[in-house]
């Protein structure tokens, strides 16, 4: 009888050195809310050492969660699914260690597919936790469960890339990729897939948002005043590029960042153009003043690639150029950011999304802003 009692008191003795270690592992802001609470219930307390992530979510609950009804069901013995659940709380967070949490725990993706894969993909640092958690709780409530368990593997792969901040953008492009009845996914030159690397998806996601502000900066109809004529020189005809599909089908064939001239075109800084022999593209041409210099004159004149264009090619420009009157082609240049983003696109391109949340994020708002745009 002794022997067993000794027993029973050297295994207490030891659980409660664990639970002991494992409430030193919390983060200091929130050590004082969990061991209070851990010392409200042995049961509670248990909670340390077989499921950190419930005590941790009891003792600091995220805005509007009820933590009543989960404790009770810790208090009571019932199993630790019927508490997580209780607490909103994904049964699969029983991995992550003390160390993890370092803000109230956002709502996190539980479906089946989900809980199956992400043990594969968990940080083997405690240190990467609290970031790798925050991310998959970002793209989960900006985009989807895919997304959320791409970038929990991702993260893992290329942590210092993967930060919040530059996850938006790319919760939000994924979103849409999913999406292929939308304007937004018209936009797209590569659709997210969950086999991307994150290098790819930030380099696609950037594409994506180039071709979203170059439609905001144009709109919808073509530049009506190219100020000078298309024409023909030297073997060489010069055409203006006044439609998004002719500029981006320029970018594209060219190699070359015309995609990035909205500005420019919609506050009449800037004329492009196509420089073709016998129907082929040989360079882009931009036009515009040079101050202080009050007459056009020639910016930039590339070949594919950015490459530099052949002299026979700047000769004919010139040419082509100095054929008008120069001294009559009022170009009425307007002041940076006095353009606003066209209204109909921004709205049309958000629509589903806003649709689909139910809400209208502050970070993409009702009226369009290029600012929230760059933001993302």
């Amino acid at each position: 009888m002794t022997e067993n009692l000794l027993r029973i008191s050297r295994r207490e003795t030891a659980r409660a050195g664990v639970i002991e270690r494992r409430l030193e592992r919390y983060h200091p802001r929130f050590h004082g809310a969990v061991r209070a609470l851990a010392m409200r219930h042995s049961r509670v307390a248990d909670l340390a050492a077989s499921f950190p992530a419930l005590l941790f979510a009891l003792a600091v609950p995220r805005p509007g969660l009820d933590r009543a009804p989960a404790l009770a069901r810790v208090v009571d013995g019932r199993s630790l699914a019927e508490a997580a659940a209780a607490a909103d709380l994904p049964l699969w967070l029983r991995k992550l260690p003390p160390e993890a949490f370092v803000a109230p725990i956002a709502p996190l993706p539980d479906g089946e597919l989900f809980r199956r894969q992400i043990g594969h993909h968990l940080p083997h640092l405690p240190k990467l936790m609290p970031g790798w958690l925050q991310v998959v709780a970002d793209i989960f409530a900006i985009a989807h469960e895919p997304a959320a368990l791409w970038v929990a593997r991702e993260f893992v792969r290329e942590p210092r890339k993967a930060s919040p901040a530059r996850l938006r953008l790319i919760g939000l492009w994924s979103w849409f990729s999913l999406q292929p009845e939308t304007f937004g996914h018209e936009l797209m030159k590569r659709p997210w897939t969950p086999d991307m690397s994150l290098a790819t998806a930030l380099e696609a996601a950037e594409e994506w948002r180039t071709m979203i502000a170059l439609h905001l900066d144009l709109g919808a109809e073509p530049i009506a005043d190219t100020w000078l004529r298309s024409g023909h020189m030297a073997g060489y005809d010069f055409l203006p590029l006044t439609s998004l599909p002719a500029i981006v089908e320029e970018a594209e064939t060219m190699r070359n960042c015309l995609k990035n001239y909205g500005p420019h075109l919609a506050h009449n800084h800037s004329r492009l153009w196509s420089v073709r022999q016998n129907g082929e593209r040989v360079a882009t041409l931009r036009i515009c003043c040079r101050a202080p210099d009050p007459l056009l004159t020639i910016i930039e004149l590339e070949a594919a690639g950015n490459t530099k264009a052949p002299r026979e090619v700047w000769w004919a420009a010139r040419q082509w150029l100095h054929a008008h009157d120069l001294l009559q082609v009022n170009i009425d240049p307007r002041r940076w950011g006095s353009v606003p983003p066209d209204r109909d696109i921004w709205r049309s391109l958000w629509r589903p999304y806003w649709l689909a949340r139910r809400r209208i994020p502050e970070w993409l708002p009702l009226a369009p802003d290029h600012k929230a745009l760059r933001a993302l």
